[in-house]
């Protein structure tokens, strides 16, 4: 692997202020949920369980809207949508703390809804900032940077939400969620490249003309990938229990980040990568042994394998996502793979708690990991079998022309993309 392709996307103009911008905007965002489960916890005096709805209600809501938000951008731009999540942000997250239980799980499934969507905000801007060649990389910084807010954002949550009231600790966050989504108003990265159809110049794209077997397939490695690292995260902290080590939760999930960001620095220099979903099919085998652990250590060490292949795994599903939709639908794709993502996490994490209570962390390691290769593996059979269909059927040439990355909708029609590159 080289550094060199990370050199020259950094140079890019844009790039650099996008991903500074980005690891900002994140933190507040991936401490928001943490906050609100311990405030339904330590303030209310409710259950897990009872926070875990509040949670559901907005993680449910957060997928149904992202897609909506998306299509928002494509056709009405950027900082129209951040202004109606932003204000209704700042309407959430000060009303909130007030509530009692039963609205406060109503109010968050509102909230969930207009949940200003940074993540798929920022990785629509890089596909408008960087060529097509060029976007492996480019996806693979953002994946280590989503890794860096995951691993600031809960902890000082935890920290703010124990130390201080929680009603203040929500404010706290919210106040912080709200410039997040008012500081990339500012910056207003670009949604669509400069040769690309200007947004709202032309008709909306019908779905049927971009949500293609290709796109479903990649849709289905990313719910996949994120069920087997909603899985994990609760395996870990039930194999630490078991073994009377609960303290080294914070350590061992450290590691996990970081060799997620050793993984996704190697991928992004490569010059060739794996599919999607065989990258979903590595991750989900690499996870079956680790329940064998029984200690912080070895719990570790089994991490390797398996963690060097998240941020890959999550790179490779927005690049691929950029790559197959035209720019007048990239919003809503990337909305869809943001719904994607919270699904699988939404799946995952009760699939994972349910066998490790009737079976323990082995099981549960093993029982997820098993699962989500099988999907993945469906998904690459399924979808390379439609392709080989289309080739081979009369009129195979438009069906298979139909399957490759979307051409530019300011192309003539039927042109090539300006910049083609093979989906991983």
């Amino acid at each position: 692997m080289s550094i060199e392709p990370y050199r020259r996307v950094l140079a890019l103009p844009g790039v650099r202020s996008l991903i500074l911008v980005a690891l900002l905007a994140r933190v507040p965002v991936t401490a928001a949920g943490i906050t609100l489960t311990l405030h339904v916890v330590l303030t209310q005096q409710r259950g897990y369980g009872a926070a875990g709805l509040v949670g559901g209600a907005f993680t449910v809501a957060a997928a149904l809207g992202s897609p909506l938000l998306g299509r928002l951008v494509d056709r009405r731009g950027l900082r129209p949508m951040l202004l109606l999540t932003a204000g209704a942000a700042a309407v959430f997250w000060a009303t909130a703390p007030t509530l009692p239980y039963p609205a406060l799980a109503l109010a968050a499934f509102l909230g969930g809804l207009l949940a200003i969507p940074v993540f798929g905000v920022v990785r629509q801007s890089l596909a408008a900032l960087v060529p097509e060649a060029q976007r492996k990389p480019a996806y693979s910084v953002d994946s280590m940077s989503a890794e860096v807010s995951f691993m600031v954002g809960p902890p000082l949550a935890v920290l703010a939400a124990t130390a201080l009231p929680t009603a203040l600790a929500m404010r706290l966050v919210g106040g912080a969620v709200v410039l997040a989504g008012l500081g990339l108003w500012a910056v207003n990265p670009p949604t669509r490249a400069a040769h690309e159809q200007p947004v709202a110049s032309g008709p909306a794209l019908p779905r049927r003309s971009w949500q293609r077997p290709r796109l479903i397939a990649v849709l289905l490695a990313t719910v996949a990938t994120t069920v087997t690292l909603a899985g994990t995260d609760v395996g870990i902290v039930a194999i630490l229990q078991q073994s009377g080590q609960l303290q080294w939760t914070g350590l061992v999930l450290a590691l996990w980040g970081g060799y997620s960001m050793v993984g996704g620095f190697v991928y992004g220099g490569m010059r060739h990568s794996p599919h999607p979903l065989v990258l979903a099919i590595g991750l989900g085998l690499a996870t079956v042994p680790v329940g064998l652990a029984t200690n912080w250590a070895w719990l570790g060490l089994a991490m390797i394998p398996a963690g060097a292949l998240c941020a890959p795994a999550l790179a490779a599903s927005a690049d691929a996502v950029s790559r197959l939709v035209p720019a007048g639908a990239r919003g809503e794709a990337m909305g869809l793979h943001g719904s994607a993502l919270t699904v699988g996490m939404a799946l995952g994490a009760p699939f994972a708690g349910a066998l490790v209570d009737g079976a323990g962390p082995a099981w549960a390691f093993a029982t997820v990991g098993t699962v989500a290769a099988a999907a993945a593996l469906v998904g690459l059979v399924a979808s390379r079998a439609v392709t080989m269909g289309s080739l081979r059927s009369p009129g195979g040439a438009g069906c298979s022309r139909a399957l490759r990355p979307a051409p530019d909708e300011a192309s003539p029609v039927g042109a090539r993309p300006r910049s083609p590159a093979p989906v991983p």
